[in-house]
């Protein structure tokens, strides 16, 4: 399944003709491109952490699913998304009394493992803290997804879609 997300970056001098890849060591899914589900969450993203240059850019992409480990609409791949993260915790609170394990364990435990070894991304979901999502009450009935790609490969048809201001 190809589907057709977001990525929001600060404004360059020149627009991107591909994603930027993120190396952060707190990256929630590790090294990868991150793609946003909905271009609202690209929106904001850009508005709360995209501010450097007072502009942001957003771009579309299509990105083709089916070797992406799908841990939002998929239970199988949920419920092996979740043992693999309860395992990381567990071999490295074991290991360092000292410190609380932080998403850099985790996802160092990934790769030392192998065990998304032939994963080309994952799909994964979070609460927004974007007031503007969609709640009825405090209900918040849409969910916040985000897409890292590690596989560059899978990612087609990389286009400019707008730009706005921080």
């Amino acid at each position: 399944m190809v589907r057709t997300v977001y990525h929001t970056q600060e404004r360059r001098r020149f627009r991107l003709s591909f994603p930027v890849k993120c190396y952060r060591s707190d990256a929630w899914l590790g090294e990868g491109y991150y793609f946003w589900y909905y271009l609202d969450d690209a929106n904001h993203w850009g508005i709360t952490s995209k501010t450097k240059t007072g502009y942001y850019e957003m771009y579309a992409a299509d990105i083709d699913c089916e070797d992406v480990l799908d841990t939002v609409f998929n239970e199988e791949h949920y419920l092996f998304w979740i043992k693999q993260i309860e395992t990381a915790i567990a071999y490295h609170v074991k290991r360092r009394h000292d410190r609380q394990v932080t998403l850099k364990d985790i996802n160092d435990y990934f790769v030392a493992k192998k065990l998304l070894e032939g994963v080309k991304g994952v799909m994964f979901q979070d609460i927004s803290n974007n007031p503007s999502s969609q709640f009825v009450g405090k209900f918040q009935y849409r969910k916040r997804i985000q897409i890292a790609v590690y596989d560059e490969q899978i990612i087609a048809n990389f286009v400019f879609v707008e730009e706005s201001k921080c």
